[in-house]
């Protein structure tokens, strides 16, 4: 699954629907263009912070996902510690996708288990 989520990112930074970089998204994030931030989880933490409060005070989703280094490499950079997705379609499709990814390992079926 983690490949498709890096893929898919792939395929919005071709439409012209992803844009990249530290200060690029936070540019694009103070216009109101942006409608999901992801963060590497390898990300420093003063670059986490930062744009989880940016995205709080502006109503913006936020996610945490990958590495820098796949992040670059997925769309066709070196590194990339932050990402901006400007289209609700692939926003929304990359929020579950992501969702899913992290929900895979947090033992998801526990309460049914408790409940039989």
């Amino acid at each position: 699954m983690t490949n498709k989520i890096y893929s898919f990112m792939g395929l919005a930074r071709k439409a012209d629907k992803l844009a990249f970089g530290y200060e690029t998204c936070e540019r694009l994030l103070k216009k109101g263009k942006v409608k999901l931030i992801i963060v590497a989880k390898d990300a420093s933490l003063n670059t986490k912070k930062k744009y989880e409060n940016a995205c709080f005070h502006r109503n913006v989703e936020i996610r945490m996902f990958g590495t820098k280094e796949l992040l670059g490499k997925f769309i066709g950079k070196r590194i990339s510690s932050v990402v901006a997705i400007l289209d609700i379609g692939f926003s929304n499709n990359l929020m579950k996708m992501i969702d899913n990814e992290n929900n895979a390992y947090g033992g998801e079926d526990i309460d049914k288990k408790k409940s039989l």
